[in-house]
């Protein structure tokens, strides 16, 4: 037999559909010469202090730094993970051939080599690799299995990150901890989050030392067009009422008048951290929240894989995607001027060197359905939307610069004007807060000649300076991606992703963390660090720690070992010197005690996400009808895995009702779930009351 190792049970049932493995069994699907089991994400995690020597569970600075030579596994200490690796374990040793079928990402890679590990696999092992879970996509990866040895840089990579995590994580949170908690608090430091934290201080320290200056600016209007003075801001309004008097005395002279004729670029398709950043930006979505709603839509078939960081299509994609664009059906206003003529195969788009594992975030021929959450269309929206936009024509501008004077005093404006829509044709029926301020701000300007004079009317304009802005999700993460450099420029910013902080499946999280550290706080969608924050931040004076430019070097070593460019034992050596050397200096430092504020949880109106949802794993759960048998999700219902045999289901739709899995559980578990509402198709038109299993394991309606 073949074993099949998916990294969960969803994508496990969709590789057992395409094989023709569709009898279940307890933890996995059998037939057709194959079997095709499943984690749950992390079944395995690197060993803690303690399991090493019991010693170490103690915090004491004596036993830092902690390093493990070798380092090692261990099996999450969770029921349902030790049951299902059992499973794994024993199919493994019986199996001819491993198929690891993880997410296809370093971090996949590792839970699945950590798994394989684990359970002592000696069979040879092929991978699959794939960038959506489309049929004919997993087709067409078991067609074309790769050797697992092509993916030893990838493991190695996430490996040495694992290592490198655990051994700055571990030695330096407690180190910090013993040293400056005061026995308070855990001081969670951290090689990512660290160096996040000290952008958010600084800019926050660069706000509050602003001083606030008033300045004053001389404008005049000219045949209806307002003009500013070339000149720097005047610091005094003495002076700008001098200068004012002044440009009364004389009349208003036409330098230069000039038409540029230009073009505006395309905006490129989306990576991960693009993603997250516009979906911000619009809607007011977290990080992880878009990356939750992204992979819903990456396991319901609708777009590709999401944990990406290019922006580029291979160009083997080429010949897809007219049938991508004739499949999206909603959109169809929008793709016919596209399908009516060849699709373009630009370098923009289409580039092999910008394309390493995954190529960006595009829709896939699998239109969604009306099923999708109010969350997951928006994203869905965003992502087809620039896939299309992408093909049509740039976007032709002209740009008016005239020059003009007041006796000596050098004026200017500038205009802007949308000749030909091309790709904004696309964003025409979306008003955008920026679109509305940029038009308010735009002035039709006539047509002028060098040489001309005429009377005008000078003003005064009273202004204050304006200190830097606090960072929100959508710049924090830019931020990361550039190690906290300002890049504007896409092509610029591309070319910096090596060095960036953190990856763009982990720079979510990264955030959150920090929230739930309470070192950061969020005022309406502004970020703003914590005292307790600011004070971490300002002990730490060893710069690795929270050098943004620095850490974002690691990255790019992490990314060489990927490439076979860098070695991983060399990587993880300079990681131990370097713990080593930080343990040191800490230990030699004048302590002192940092102050743990409770930080006031703003009251305002949260971002329009559902609730938190604690994902159910049905495949843990016995029936309760037959008591032998496991139960399964499927699309309409949960139900027994050997339904024919026992016929034991609950559907989601119950007398006009959709239901959540946790209301399923209630009434599986408890025998009843609580009081509900909405019913609309009760024969006895009941609207409300409480669902129980009767005795024959049929959902009845019953009001309270």
């Amino acid at each position: 037999m073949i074993l099949c190792i998916a990294e969960k049970p969803s994508v496990a049932r969709d590789i057992a559909k395409v094989l023709g493995a569709n009898m279940p069994k307890q933890g996995y699907f059998e037939g057709n010469g194959y079997w095709v089991t499943w984690t749950f994400g992390h079944l395995c995690t690197l060993k803690e202090p303690h399991d090493y020597s019991p010693h170490l569970k103690s915090w004491n600075l004596i036993f830092l730094p902690i390093i493990p030579e070798p380092f090692g596994i261990k099996l999450i200490d969770n029921p349902g993970v030790e049951r299902q690796f059992k499973t794994i374990e024993k199919l493994v040793a019986d199996c001819e051939e491993v198929i690891n079928c993880g997410d296809a990402g370093q971090e996949g890679e590792v839970i699945q080599r950590w798994v394989l590990h684990k359970a002592k696999c000696k069979k040879p092992i092929k991978r699959l690799w794939i960038s959506s879970l489309t049929e004919s996509a997993i087709k067409e990866g078991f067609a074309h299995l790769k050797p697992s040895e092509d993916y030893q840089n990838l493991y190695q990579a996430g490996n040495a990150r694992a290592i490198g995590d655990w051994l700055l994580g571990i030695n330096a949170t407690r180190l910090f901890t013993r040293k400056y908690g005061g026995n308070k608090s855990v001081l969670s430091v951290g090689r990512v989050q660290t160096p996040t934290l000290a952008m958010i201080v600084q800019r926050q320290k660069e706000i509050d030392a602003f001083s606030t200056e008033e300045y004053w600016e001389l404008k005049t209007k000219y045949r209806d067009v307002i003009f500013s003075a070339a000149i720097d801001r005047l610091k005094t309004k003495e002076k700008a009422e001098k200068g004012l008097e002044y440009l009364k005395q004389n009349l208003f002279e036409i330098i230069s008048f000039e038409i540029k004729e230009g073009k505006e670029k395309n905006p490129r398709l989306f990576d991960l951290t693009a993603l997250q950043v516009e979906a911000n930006r619009k809607f007011g979505f977290s990080a992880e929240n878009t990356l939750k709603y992204i992979q819903s839509l990456y396991e319901k078939k609708h777009t590709t894989y999401p944990r990406v960081d290019t922006t580029y299509l291979s160009e083997s994609l080429y010949p897809q995607i007219s049938g991508i664009l004739q499949s999206i059906n909603f959109y169809k206003e929008l793709t016919a001027p596209l399908l009516a003529q060849p699709i373009p195969k630009s370098k923009t788009v289409f580039d092999d060197t910008k394309v390493t594992d995954h190529h960006a975030i595009i829709p896939t021929e699998i239109p969604p359905s009306s099923s999708l959450s109010r969350e997951e269309k928006l994203i869905y929206d965003l992502v087809a939307k620039r896939f299309i936009a992408v093909f049509y024509p740039e976007c032709k501008i002209s740009n008016t610069l005239v020059e003009g004077q007041v006796g000596t005093i050098p004026f200017k404006t500038t205009g802007r004007q949308i000749l030909e829509l091309g790709w904004r044709e696309v964003y025409i029926k979306e008003k955008d807060d920026t679109e509305k301020k940029d038009k308010d701000e735009e002035q039709t300007i006539p047509e002028f000649k060098a040489g001309e004079k005429g009377p005008h009317k000078p003003l005064i304009h009273q202004g204050k300076t304006s200190p830097p802005k606090a960072y929100t999700e959508a710049t924090l993460l830019r931020a990361m991606e550039t190690a906290g450099k300002q890049v504007d420029d896409e092509e610029l910013r591309e070319m910096m992703k090596g060095n960036g902080i953190g990856r763009p499946s982990t720079r979510a999280n990264i955030i959150e963390t920090l929230f739930r550290r309470k070192y950061i706080e969020r005022k309406k969608k502004n970020i703003f660090a914590t005292t307790t924050g600011v004070e971490l931040i300002d002990t730490i004076q060893d710069e690795l720690l929270k050098s943004p430019e620095l850490t974002g070097e690691w990255e790019f070593k992490l990314r060489k070992i990927e490439r076979g460019e860098y070695d991983a034992t060399q990587f993880k050596e300079e990681l131990i010197a370097m713990v080593t050397e930080l343990t040191r200096k800490v230990i030699n430092e004048k302590a002192k005690v940092i102050s743990f504020q409770e930080e006031e949880k703003p009251k305002e109106k949260k971002e329009p996400t559902p609730r938190k949802i604690t994902t159910i794993i049905w495949e843990e759960q016995d029936c309760p009808k037959c008591k032998e048998s496991k139960l399964m999700k499927g699309k309409t219902a949960i139900g027994c895995s050997n339904y024919k045999g026992c016929g034991f289901k609950v559907p989601f739709l119950v007398f006009g009702k959709k239901l959540t899995e946790k209301q399923i559980q209630d009434m599986i578990i408890k025998g009843k779930s609580s009081k509900l509402k909405g019913f609309t198709e009760h024969p006895q038109t009941l609207t409300e009351g409480i669902l129980r299993l009767t005795d024959d394991f049929r959902v009845e309606l019953k009001a309270e």
